[in-house]
């Protein structure tokens, strides 16, 4: 029988649903007041959606490309869906330390840039974005040297959190 999923796991991605469905309710409140004239612009409407979709593809490359990485490595034996028991220094995750949430950072931009709302994509995204950098740095940073002990620490001291070589972000974002 398959574990189901961690409740510390799943109230995680239940607020980032809640941040990102009020960043399109804000934000579309806010367009009809201070940038009507932006909101109902077909070509303002055609770029955006252009941009978030690309934006959104490769915020998903991510996901993908730090899961295979876990799934292969960071799994043992029957445990909860999304949750890691090995240390995964390997591959994307010898380039930085959480690639795969680096990556999904990007949706509230994405989804701000689908929908087409100035003031979701100017203000709230990348407060939004900030938000989820810092629940990782906050949480997932204490949650793994809990799990991990030394081993983590000398992980976090040899890995950045952001990586100074491009190489690794072309790795995240556009390999497959």
């Amino acid at each position: 029988m398959k574990i189901k999923t961690t409740p510390s796991v799943v109230i995680r991605v239940l607020l980032w649903l809640i941040i990102l469905l009020g960043g399109v309710v804000i934000g579309i409140k806010f367009d009809l007041i201070y940038f009507k004239s932006t909101f109902f612009s077909p070509i303002f409407h055609i770029v955006t959606f252009i941009v978030g979709v690309l934006l959104l593809k490769i915020s998903f490359n991510a996901a993908k490309v730090g899961g295979r990485e876990l799934k292969k490595m960071g799994r043992e034996g029957d445990i909860p869906r999304l949750e890691t028991n090995k240390l995964v220094t390997t591959g994307i995750f010898h380039c930085f330390r959480h690639p795969m949430l680096f990556g999904l950072s990007f949706i509230p931009l994405s989804l701000a840039l689908l929908i087409g709302s100035p003031t979701f994509i100017l203000f709230i995204a990348p407060l939004e974005m900030i938000f989820i950098l810092i629940m990782v740095l906050i949480f997932e940073e204490a949650e793994a040297y809990k799990k991990f002990g030394e081993d983590y620490k000398r992980y976090k001291n040899s890995t950045p959190i952001f990586p100074k070589k491009p190489e690794c972000y072309r790795w995240l974002f556009f390999e497959d």
